[in-house]
């Protein structure tokens, strides 16, 4: 129950903390301002999910094809890795102007494309379709695929896709992935409402020194629990 309760309040503390300002928060942000809410958060957080419970089987495999003598070492290596990360983010970088001018920019690229994307008065129209539809047929929805794809690939290979698997595999990946899934819907949800204005006033400078910090506690945490064995 113990290694449960850490690996929930591990992932949940360090999802939140990767997660806001992150690149796929500003893009659920924005697309919810284009587009209708519900699918947006449905795109999103089914992403997010699947992501978080497949890096969680990552991780819990990985003991199984290396030792986890080996395996924890890599996970600390990994926390005061991405800590650092972290730490030079938030003192390099000029932070969340750049970050959010960036996602827009591709967004506005796409929609350009794609000229048949909901715009102005047509939205309130559009929501209301939505809402008559059977939810089942919601999954198929351009939009929820678009929030869908751009979320899951934006987060590949991401810092916060690494550390879980990291976590996993040094706690209870049970745990792992309720605290990952709680996370990402928490900062999900308040991209989805807040929108863009939220997203602005979020400075992620503090939140990328924060996380490293975090990162760097867990790695401290982790090697202790190295010597103590």
């Amino acid at each position: 129950m113990t290694s449960l309760v850490q690996g929930f309040s591990k992932s949940l503390a360090m999802t939140v903390l990767s997660e806001i300002g992150d690149k796929t928060f500003f893009a659920a942000a924005i697309l919810a301002m284009r587009h209708p809410r519900k699918l947006v958060l449905l795109g999103c957080l089914a992403a997010l999910i699947v992501m978080t419970i497949l890096s969680a089987v990552v991780g819990w495999a990985a003991p199984n094809l290396i030792s986890r003598k080996w395996t924890h070492h890599i996970t600390t290596v990994l926390f005061f890795g991405f800590g650092l990360w972290s730490l030079w983010d938030g003192f390099m970088e000029d932070g969340e102007a750049e970050e959010l001018a960036e996602v827009e920019a591709k967004l506005d690229a796409d929609w350009k494309a794609n000229p048949g994307t909901v715009k102005g008065g047509n939205k309130t129209d559009d929501d209301s379709k939505k809402e008559r539809r059977p939810f089942l047929t919601q999954f198929f929805s351009p939009i929820f695929l678009k929030a869908f794809s751009i979320t899951f690939f934006g987060e590949w290979g991401d810092k916060s896709q690494l550390a879980t698997i990291g976590l996993a595999a040094d706690e209870n990946p049970f745990g792992v992935v309720l605290g990952g899934i709680l996370g990402q819907a928490l900062c999900t949800t308040a991209a989805v409402l807040g929108g863009k204005s939220l997203a602005c006033q979020i400075s992620e400078k503090i939140v990328a020194l924060s996380g490293g910090i975090l990162f760097i506690v867990f790695g401290i945490q982790s090697l202790l629990s190295t010597v103590e064995s």
